[in-house]
Parts: structure tokens; sequence; C-alpha cells
């Protein structure tokens, strides 16, 4: 049942309606109960069993379950053959001219069999499809001694250079799954490891230096590979300028939409990282440019991005001094239904952020309602930093609303789960930044006094500011205006664009 269910609220209108017309289509019987069983399973009210009861008047469990496998079969069936439609198509091309060209060369019509071939290895070469590329080459060297027009030597030599493009893709493929996994065991996990070390290590196991450029998907693989560790680090200065110099080198080859899916996914690594090293008007444009990639080809990777884009577009002109056009952007894209959970989170997060660096306490609260689940099951949605971050805005929005047992409880609550944790990963500075904040709710006065405002810019500030992640600028900023007395907002940009 939640199998299915997934599968279809991840479905817009348009989906839901192609659907339906897919299962008519289908349908040999006027009596089939798979559509009113759609229908009635898009409805988020229904449980199972209202549906079996609307379905059959009785509770016919039986039935029920045939018809669900049925349904969720016609579901497998629908979705392979619109992805075959929307984005394979190519693929399925070339596929069928290797068909033909072998059937028309074991009857010994080699001339339009080596026709069809070069037509397919035309297209497999400018979409960069090394897998299949293979395939050519392996049926035309096998049939090359039977067709003495062709150069066998030549078509050695492009085999084993396309060979040699394919294993670097592959193992690109693999680093980026193992380098994934490390920082998921850090982040969904939260265990500490060395990412730099894992990082060096990984990458010396195949050779590989981050400079190789191939194709679109391997480019994109190695800045992914880069972007990781700029994750776990929080040193995204360190890798603007390769990412950059990296997409110039893409963005100058010919037919670069060929592999849209990884260019959108490259754009938006490129205004993530402008936006973490504060370059706002910069990661804008890389915005807009990923906006103009969305809508290419009917828009089919739309729904794949649309809260990513949003989340760093937003976050843009929060600290852009375009608040409101922020908290504009949230609101309305988060009132619709998305199957990606982590990038809803975070939009929530941030609006959570917003609300309160606009004072405006009672929205940010109601924001924060809505994060009604536990700590472990937002660890493995989002990871522990995002639960780190949320519990410091909890604790701080408790401060401000004087809400004096919240404030205690889930300060005590914090500090046991993560102080052990915060120690192992060097960020003690999170405690401190804490043992603070319970000092100014506990004696408001401490805030203004000149010792205090003194220890702060020497915990807190340094000469790398510029170099500082920005959401821990933000948090500091909370301190810093507290010693101040000024607006929360104004203070934060002061401090991100001093």
């Amino acid at each position: 049942m939640l199998a299915l269910k997934s599968i279809i609220d991840a479905f817009n209108v348009e989906d839901q309606q192609r659907f339906m017309v897919y299962l008519q289509q289908k349908n040999k019987r006027k009596d089939t109960k798979n559509i009113e069983l759609f229908r009635l399973m898009t409805k988020p009210e229904l449980d199972s069993k209202s549906i079996c009861y609307q379905l059959y008047k009785v509770d016919n469990c039986n039935a029920y379950h045939a018809l669900r496998k049925r349904l969720f079969q016609s579901l497998i069936d629908f979705t392979a053959n619109k992805n075959l439609e929307d984005e394979n198509s190519i693929d399925m091309q070339i596929i069928k001219y290797i068909l033909a060209s072998r059937t028309y060369l074991l009857q010994k019509n080699y001339e339009i069999a080596y026709k069809i071939l070069d037509k397919a290895e035309r297209l497999a070469d400018e979409h960069l499809l090394f897998p299949i590329l293979n395939e050519i080459y392996h049926t035309k060297i096998q049939y090359a001694p039977n067709y003495p027009k062709i150069d066998l030597n030549n078509l050695i030599l492009k085999q084993k250079e396309n060979r040699k493009k394919h294993i670097l893709e592959d193992q690109l493929n693999i680093i980026y799954a193992q380098l994934k996994e490390v920082l998921n065991t850090m982040s969904y996990q939260g265990k500490t490891i060395n990412f730099e070390a894992e990082l060096e290590s990984i990458l010396q196991d195949y050779n590989i230096e981050l400079s190789e450029t191939l194709s679109f998907k391997s480019l994109y693989q190695i800045l992914a590979i880069v972007n990781i560790s700029a994750l776990a680090t929080n040193r995204y200065y360190q890798i603007e300028n390769f990412v950059l110099k990296s997409y110039k080198i893409l963005k100058d080859k010919k037919d670069t939409d060929k592999q849209l899916f990884y260019q959108i996914h490259i754009v938006y690594i490129i205004a993530n990282t402008l936006f973490r090293n504060k370059k706002f008007e910069a990661s804008l444009r890389y915005i807009q440019e990923m906006e103009e990639l969305m809508r290419l080809k009917k828009g089919i990777f739309q729904k794949e991005f649309i809260l990513k884009k949003t989340l760093v577009e937003a976050l843009n002109y929060n600290y852009h001094n375009k608040q409101d056009k922020a908290i504009e952007l949230i609101e309305k894209v988060i009132k619709k239904k998305h199957s990606d959970i982590e990038s809803l989170l975070d939009l929530h997060l941030s609006l959570l952020m917003f609300y309160f660096q606009k004072e405006d306490f009672s929205k940010a609260k109601s924001v924060m309602s809505k994060f009604y689940h536990t700590d472990k099951y937002y660890i493995e949605k989002a990871g522990i930093d995002w639960v780190i971050k949320k519990n410091i805005a909890e604790i701080l929005l408790y401060i401000e609303l004087n809400e004096d047992d919240l404030f205690y409880s889930r300060l005590k609550s914090f500090k046991r789960k993560y102080t052990t944790y915060l120690k192992q990963i060097n960020q003690s500075r999170i405690l401190t930044f804490l043992n603070y904040a319970e000092r100014i709710y506990q004696n408001p006065e401490t805030a203004t006094a000149t010792d205090f405002s003194s220890k702060l810019k020497s915990t807190f500030e340094s000469n790398t500011i510029h170099k500082e992640d920005i959401f821990v600028i933000s948090f500091y900023a909370w301190l810093k205006n507290k010693a101040e007395d000024r607006k929360l907002y104004n203070t934060t940009l002061n401090l991100i664009h001093s």
C-alpha cells in the first residue's frame, strides 16, 4: 500500500489524467475497477479500509489486494513507457538501428548494415553514450573481415578510446557513490569521519585527478565529488574557481543540452557554491540560467529541480536585502505537493529563519509547529546538521517568546544528545554559543555590558570571517544583535557584507 501510494502521490494533475487515459485504453472489460481505485488513492483523507469499502461495499480483502497488485504493475508499465517517450528516445532509436543492422549483416547485406551502423555511431557519439558505442564498435569489428571497405585498425582504435572513456565514467560513478556513502554516514547517522582523508584515499585507489575532463556526465560527477567535499568541510571558497572553470569547459562544447539533466545539476552546484561564498548577484545569474535550462525539452526536469532552485534563489534574496521576496518565493512553492522531502524540509527551515530574522516570532513559531516528528526521523530524512540547526533555531525562538519551560527543556535535551558529537567534529563553539544564549536569557542586561561584547567578538569573530559559513554567521548575528540592541536582520546583513 505504501509503495503504491508513494508513486501516486508523486503524480501531478497532468500525470494523473494521462495515466487514467492509459488505463482506459488498456482495459478490455467495462467492470474493471482500476481507474476507480486510482481516483480514490489520490485522495489523502482515505485509508485502505475506506477505499476497499467504497469499491466493493463489503470487506473484500482478497479482491482488493489483487486489484492493487494489478494497478501497481500498470503504474510501472506507464512510468517506463513515459520515460521512453520523454527521455530515452535517442537511446531506443540507436538500439533499433543496431538490431536492424545485425539482421542485415546476417543476410550479408553489408553496405546497408554499415550505413545504418554509421548513423547509430554518429548519434551515440553526439550524445556521449559510451556503452552503446561499445556495442556499435563490437558489431562493426565482428563483421569487418567480410566487408573490405572497412578500416579494421581504425575501428579497433576507436573502440579502445571509447573504452577508456567508459571506464573513467564508471570509476567516477563508483567514487561518487562511495563518497556519498561516507557523507551519509556523517550526516544521516551522526558518525565522525575524516572526510578529506577518505576523499584522498578513494581518489588514489583509482588514480584519478580532479582536473580530468570528458563527457558532460563525467564532469558533473567530478564537480559532485568536489561539492561533497565542500559540504562536509564547509570550505566552499576552496572549490569556487575549480567549479567555474570546469563549467566553462562544458559550455564551450557544442550541443551541451544533449545531457541536460547533468548540466542543470552543475549549474545548481555553481549557484549554491556562489551563495555559500556570499556572492549573491553572481549566484542569482546562475539561478536564472538554471531556470532557462529547466524549461528546455518541454520542462521534463522542472519537477526534479524546482525545490532546489527555489531554495538557493530564496536564500540569495534573503541575504541580498530582499527578504519579503524570499519569503514569498518559499510560501508559494510549499503550498503544492512535492515528493522531495529533504528539499521541502530545507525550505521550511529557511522560512523559519527568515521570519526569525524579521523578528516575526509568531510566524516563526507557526513554521516550527510543522516539525512534529522526532530528531531521529529528521536525521534520516535531512541529516544531522539540519537537525542541529533546527534545534538551535527552536531554542532561540523560545528565548524570544519567553517560554521558560520549553527553553530549558530543549536546551537540556540538545546538550544531552549532541555534546559528544559536536566535540568529535570540532564544533564545540556551538555549545559555547548556547552558553552565551543561556546567560542572555537569564540576565538580559549582561548582553549590553562592554566586557560581554568584547568576549563575544574574540570568541566568534576573526580576520577570516569572510570565509566563515554563512549560516554560522547568521546564528552569531543573533548574539551580536543582543549586545548592540538593533534590528536582527540589519545586524545579520552587516556581518555578512562586512
